[in-house]
């Protein structure tokens, strides 16, 4: 079991730390800091560049200590919570990954969820410090609180695009 929580960990954890470094750099074939902050507008999110160093982050910090078993749930949370946003962007486009759907978010929302509350497994920096017993409700709160402060964050940062932004995304470019 140590050993499938620790593969898991490891890739689930790097492919979300590489994710945010793609959100605010030229690195894993991101579009940098200027591309993150466009996204995000064009994903109709207020904030820009703040919002994209704000997702970048979590998504990195998150994602390392996550690979490490290091505050597992803490650290699941944040996850979670990043994933939940970017969910609710692909949500419009369906389930399926093929589609831009948000098949790939709502894995990585749900393997982090678990890893909150199974522990991230003997070969952890929490294993390690002796943080392996983390109470039950710390976990399930973490499980919870992760995709609610996703979704509190789309309706605080998302607003509607302006109706002459609606109509220029709806007319084809000449």
């Amino acid at each position: 079991m140590d050993t499938g929580l620790l593969i898991l960990r490891v890739v689930v954890g790097l492919l979300i730390a590489g994710h945010g470094v793609q959100k605010v750099s030229h690195r894993l074939g991101g579009n940098g800091l200027a591309g993150g902050t466009e996204e995000f507008r064009h994903d109709g999110f207020r904030g820009g560049t703040l919002t994209a160093l704000a997702a970048g982050a979590g998504q990195v910090g998150s994602g390392l200590f996550l690979a490490l078993g290091a505050l597992t749930p803490p650290a699941a949370m944040v996850a979670m919570g990043v994933m939940t946003v970017a969910m609710t962007v692909k949500l419009p486009h369906g389930l399926w990954v093929q589609d831009d759907g948000y098949e790939y978010p709502l894995v990585l929302v749900v393997v982090a969820g678990s890893l909150a509350l199974t522990g991230p497994g003997r070969w952890s920096v929490d294993h390690t410090v002796g943080l392996t017993a983390w109470p039950l409700w710390l976990s399930v709160a973490a499980a919870v609180l992760g995709p609610a402060s996703g979704l509190l964050t789309r309706v605080i940062l998302h607003h509607p695009p302006a109706p002459e932004e609606a109509a220029a995304v709806a007319r084809p470019a000449d």
